[in-house]
């Protein structure tokens, strides 16, 4: 096990994912098969940049398209205000 690496104790096994969300568990799952592919391989930008860089882009996508493309209703819906949305979706090329 790489030096930084935490073993989850038995009672925070995978399989015991009742209490998470079906979106925490589906991060969780992903991330541990992400670090279970690259092993030892150092991640260039930091893993909390990679992550937010995958993940910020499909879901401006589904929320603007749940929203039917009215960017005011997808801003709110994330928390953000439509310019601030409109940057994010100019950024990852969804405009």
């Amino acid at each position: 096990m790489p030096v930084n690496a935490v073993r989850l104790p038995a009672s925070e096994s995978p399989k015991e994912t009742s209490s998470q969300s079906a979106l925490s568990e589906c991060v969780s799952r992903t991330v541990r098969r992400y670090l279970a592919d690259i092993g030892d391989t150092a991640c260039d930008e930091g893993l909390h940049a990679l992550v937010i860089r995958e993940v910020e882009g499909p879901l401006l996508r589904e929320v603007l398209a749940w929203h039917d493309g009215n960017q005011s209703r997808a801003a709110a819906a994330l928390g953000i205000n439509r310019a601030t949305l409109r940057k994010k979706l100019a950024a990852h090329g969804l405009l």
